[in-house]
């Protein structure tokens, strides 16, 4: 019986690693999404002020107008759209009431302690990114601005064509204007009054300054047993866990929820994330964490309180697929320095 000699297996051998990793890396190629394209068209806004002539939005690297962006992604939401905005200005409204009937109150100033400039009422802007939707969102956006809330700076774009909250959240963050911006769900799960803890956590970590750099995440880690997750349905619940396990394998282990759409930014932090963003889809948080663990920007988690709201999109199959195809796209590019910090800087405007 003839014998394979040991340099045919050994080359062999190699031939099949070789193979093996050329395969992976052609996936990889595949797999990766093209670089996030912005329109022109897609840099203004209209508002109850301007509903006909577009105005052109603030951009990340120019100074903030406003205390806080809240940055609201929306694909297909006519239902649950006017019930949030009616949760989240009814509580940006009360917060400011309290202010201005504070006895320390005052006009902001960069010399205000940071006690004087908890005192102030708290300016911000809306903006409500339709992400290509195909019912009326974007019409039902410019009318409630326009007869609901006139006196609110609430700010409608338009993106060309449906691109993935991902980069949704992205453009949001590269053109609004706040000092500290807040990506929020448009189905309003997680209770709005929880910015307040979220605020207080960037205050402590950036130490009130404009310049800091801060991301505080909204966690719903410290419901795991409570009736809203334990009557979720068997395959979300393992969905969950399971995505836990690969969050440990992929480096970003240490934050106990990863995915709740409720994460404030600090401006100087969010100039050092969006740009460098690269996936579209809805696994973005995890490049954005890993993003700031490579520069050593400080990531805190505040418990928040949340419930399920019908009309999910998800689809649970397709979306676990998903998760394990942009979870290795994440790595591997980070792994092989196609993306992360210095990548994909220049923001593309067509």
């Amino acid at each position: 019986m003839d014998t394979i000699d040991t340099p045919t297996l050994f080359y062999g051998g190699l031939v099949v690693v070789a193979s093996g990793f050329g395969l992976l890396y052609l996936l990889l190629l595949i797999w990766s999404p093209a670089p996030i394209i912005t329109r022109s068209s897609e840099t203004f806004y209209r508002s109850a002020k301007s509903p006909t002539k577009p105005l052109p939005l603030t951009q990340l690297d120019d100074a903030a107008t406003v205390d806080l962006s809240v940055i609201i992604p929306a694909y297909n939401e006519v239902e649950r759209l006017p019930i949030m905005l009616e949760q989240t200005i009814a509580h940006l409204e009360s917060v400011n009431d309290q202010r201005r009937n504070s006895p320390k109150k005052g006009k902001w100033t960069k010399t205000n302690s940071k006690e004087e400039s908890k005192s102030r009422p708290r300016t911000y802007e809306l903006l409500i990114i339709d992400d290509g939707s195909t019912d009326k969102t974007p019409e039902l956006s410019l009318s409630l601005a326009q007869s609901t809330y006139p006196q609110i700076d609430i700010k409608i774009i338009s993106m060309a064509q449906n691109q993935g909250k991902g980069a949704v959240v992205r453009h949001g963050m590269l053109y609004s204007g706040g000092r500290q911006l807040l990506m929020v769900d448009a189905d309003g799960a997680t209770r709005f009054e929880d910015l307040e803890p979220l605020w207080d956590a960037m205050e402590e970590i950036t130490g009130g300054d404009e310049g800091g750099e801060g991301v505080v995440v909204g966690s719903r880690a410290h419901m795991v047993k409570s009736e809203a997750v334990v009557k979720r349905s068997f395959i979300r619940n393992m969905l969950m866990r399971s995505l836990h396990t690969l969050l440990l394998l992929v480096g970003v282990g240490h934050i106990r929820d990863t995915q709740c759409g409720f994460k404030l930014f600090s401006r100087r932090a969010a100039r050092k994330l969006f740009p460098h963003q690269h996936l579209p889809s809805w696994m973005f948080d995890v490049e954005l964490l890993l993003l700031a663990k490579a520069q050593d920007i400080p990531v805190r988690e505040v418990d928040v309180e949340w419930h399920e709201v019908g009309g999910s999109k998800l689809n649970v199959v397709k979306a676990s697929l998903g998760m394990l195809r942009d979870l290795g796209v994440i790595r591997g590019n980070m792994m092989l320095g196609r993306w992360g910090v210095g990548k994909g800087r220049k923001v593309k405007v067509e």
